[in-house]
């Protein structure tokens, strides 16, 4: 039985998922996560509704692992020697396009997150506790390389300093975040904060 769902889970070629979750994705923009169905998406990709809950179990779970893909990776991927270098070459992974359609994306999912417990709790799991993990190994190399001290208060702040920044940036300005506004970010107010080098 176990080994007959596997076989079935794994008709899904990694072309096709990756189709399955632009489309998902651009759902959300449209619609946001509560008018996004799982019928939309079958609509939308041609699948079966069987087959979306066979492969990811349901609407919170696809809708994350969709938003999981788009990412460009881990912060801890990046390793420059610095933590300036580090930062700023997170910024640099993603152009102003792409930020700005990440920012559509996030108000697509918000007022979702904050009303369903459900996707909170997938959302967490999945995206933000491994980015947190990540970007805590991130600050370690920049400890152990003595570039901040380990006993730095503003270190267990630095996500909520970027998500700040982040999602902010469209409610007080009407705009987007760019790359340019984010790493002028960096250097005026995070690394600071750090008392890292801001060069």
């Amino acid at each position: 039985m176990t080994e007959t769902a596997t076989a079935r889970r794994s008709r899904i070629t990694p072309e096709r998922e990756a189709e399955l979750y632009g489309a998902v994705l651009d759902l959300l923009r449209e619609v946001g996560y509560d008018a996004l169905t799982m019928d939309a998406v079958a609509a939308r990709t041609r699948s079966s509704k069987a087959t979306l809950y066979r492969q990811w179990g349901g609407k919170a779970e696809l809708v994350v692992k969709a938003i999981k893909h788009d990412k460009p990776g881990l912060a801890d991927e990046v390793d420059t020697g610095t933590l300036h270098g580090d930062l700023h070459a997170l910024m640099a992974r993603e152009d102003d396009c792409a930020m700005e359609r990440n920012s559509a994306l996030m108000r697509g999912v918000a007022m979702a997150i904050h009303n369903d417990e459900h996707l909170r709790e997938v959302f967490r799991s999945q995206l933000v506790e491994p980015e947190m993990a990540a970007f805590r190994r991130v600050l370690q190399r920049a400890v152990d390389r003595g570039e901040i001290r380990a006993d730095c208060p503003a270190l267990e702040f630095l996500i909520p300093m970027m998500v700040g920044a982040f999602a902010t940036r469209a409610l007080i300005d009407d705009r987007p975040p760019t790359r340019a506004y984010l790493t002028s970010y960096i250097d005026a107010v995070v690394l600071p904060a750090l008392g890292a080098p801001t060069r």
